[in-house]
């Protein structure tokens, strides 16, 4: 992998060059620190920054190998990393969590590679000082794991990884039973490979970097094929851009437009040690992707460094995403990929289809309002033999008065949840997707209530035009428009997304209090119409251009 080599290790040279440049040179309590693109002055990023300065300085392929310049950025880097240290070991995210161990658990095992590399290659003083200097914030940091303390699921898995990993190091017992309480809770992988949190585009990957930790410090193969099982799911994941599928993430990824390059070391190292060339494929595939899209390679020097057989290593496969039809029903999740084009269908959500080519993406909603319902969130999904079936039912309902005089007449105070309701209507959402060429087929049935006043949603981005014989306006973000007869083409200079036939019976786009807001970041094109109603919206991809 001389080539990724390469790309890596020019990349870093540019973050080290980056880093010399946002360094905070005037005395003061910042003094050593890097101003983040927020303009804040934060540990964790001083911790990245001085982590990979350290790679590139004992590269001798850098060109800032043994840089005077660079080892004073990584020496006040390192001082303003221990004085902003807390007495237990703990460090602050600065904008969200106060003596933090899952934020110090992140710190800690950006750290440790570099730590292990300088255990066994430090030869000069100033590399001697470096690794003292980083040794003992890494001690002590692991010291302030042990006090534990976490908010979300893989909060765990980084702090039990790094008691392990640092428990190893330091011969510390204490850690590594520390460690076993939290993996006692058992792993939340289910058999899709798919963890608690479903975000795809960021802690998938960081579960998956403790698993395999887990499994390096244990010996147990069970942590491997946790992260084995993921990677495999992660690539009916990818989008014909060779993104990342987010939308049915429960983080802050959630809909954000992400490339899998971070992912590239998991593929590389479990490819190459557990002998699974489609993962080797999948490496130099995401570099290739790298490459397309112009952007920076991983920070993964210092691995390459404790590593020398990566840079040795030579394949030549390249991964293509292969056509499929997956229906992840712990996940509730379908991901169907016909090479032009892949379409999804999500399970208690919004946004329950969403269909994209390589330029263009489209979400769908069915909304309107019903009782607390403001959208369609599909209860059921129903895989049959030309597409699937999804189907929910909004109840509707009333509270009626307490039999009993209640003990107060605070509505707040009252228990609510004891009284007696009257039940219905009901409404009953059905949509029935079918594959046809080049796209797909929506059956929409609203039934159970009349002249409930509801719409399509259809949020479409990455298009410049949208036209039709009749009309060509610019398909600008944040703007709307219902279509009320015909079909409408979204485009651009590549592609094009054809949908329709539109209906437009009524003008009632923003919905009830409540419902959500339109998307500023893609055109939304409305339907709408009177329950009951059944319509069948079709969706082509192709190259009509205006």
């Amino acid at each position: 992998m001389i080539a990724h080599y390469n790309k890596i290790l020019k990349d870093t040279d540019r973050r080290v060059e980056h880093s010399l440049k946002i360094q905070v040179k005037e005395q003061g309590p910042f003094y050593g620190g890097f101003v983040d693109g927020d303009g804040l002055v934060h540990s964790k990023f001083a911790i990245y920054r001085v982590t990979s300065a350290t790679a590139a300085y004992c590269n001798k392929d850098s060109v800032y190998y043994r840089s005077s310049e660079v080892f004073e950025m990584i020496r006040n880097g390192l001082i303003y990393i221990a004085q902003n240290q807390h007495e237990n070991g703990l460090f602050d995210l600065i904008n969200c969590n106060f003596y933090s161990a899952p934020d110090t658990a992140f710190c800690v095992k950006r750290m440790l590679p570099t730590l292990k590399y300088l255990d066994k290659n430090r030869v000069t003083e100033e590399e001697q000082q470096i690794y003292e200097a980083l040794r003992e914030i890494v001690r002590s940091g692991a010291q302030g794991l042990k006090i534990g303390g976490f908010h979300t699921p893989n909060h765990r898995w980084a702090i039990a990884s790094n008691l392990m990993e640092c428990g190893r190091f330091f011969g510390d017992k204490e850690l590594e039973q520390q460690a076993d309480q939290y993996l006692n809770e058992g792993i939340d992988c289910n058999e899709d490979g798919e963890y608690a949190e479903k975000s795809a585009g960021n802690y998938n990957r960081i579960n998956n970097d403790a698993m395999i930790t887990l499994g390096d410090m244990t010996g147990e193969e069970r942590f491997y094929e946790y992260a084995i099982r993921n990677l495999r799911m992660m690539l009916t994941y990818l989008e014909p851009d060779g993104s990342i599928f987010t939308a049915n993430s429960t983080r802050q990824d959630n809909g954000v437009l992400i490339y899998p390059k971070d992912y590239y070391l998991e593929y590389l190292d479990m490819g190459y040690r557990k002998s699974i060339p489609e993962f080797l494929d999948v490496a130099n595939y995401l570099f290739e992707l790298i490459e397309e899209k112009r952007i920076t390679a991983p920070d993964f020097l210092i691995h390459f460094m404790n590593h020398p057989e990566y840079k040795e290593l030579e394949h030549k496969g390249v991964f293509s995403i292969p056509e499929y039809r997956k229906y992840y029903k712990e996940s509730g999740i379908v991901r169907v990929n016909k090479k032009e084009y892949t379409y999804t269908l999500l399970s208690d959500k919004s946004g329950f289809l969403h269909f994209s080519n390589k330029t263009m993406r489209l979400q769908m909603k069915v909304a309107g309002g019903f009782c607390e319902h403001r959208a369609f969130h599909a209860e059921t999904v129903e895989e049959q033999a030309e597409g699937f079936h999804l189907e929910q039912t909004m109840r509707g309902w009333y509270y009626l008065p307490f039999k009993e005089k209640p003990d107060t007449s605070d509505w707040w105070k009252m228990d609510n949840a004891a009284r007696d309701k009257i039940m219905g209507p009901d409404l009953k959402i059905e949509a029935d997707v079918t594959e046809a060429e080049n796209g797909i087929d929506l059956h929409v049935k609203l039934s159970g209530v009349e002249q409930a006043p509801f719409r399509v949603e259809i949020e479409v981005a990455g298009a410049d035009l949208l036209w039709n014989d009749q009309f060509a306006i610019t398909a600008e973000k944040g703007k709307n428009m219902v279509l009320k007869q015909g079909n409408a083409i979204f485009s651009n200079s590549e592609e094009s997304l054809e949908i329709g036939p539109g209906f437009g019976a009524h003008l009632f786009t923003s919905g009830k209090f409540g419902s959500e807001a339109g998307s500023n970041y893609a055109f939304t094109l409305y339907f709408t119409d009177y329950t009951e109603f059944d319509h069948v919206i079709k969706i082509r991809t192709g190259d009509k251009a205006r």
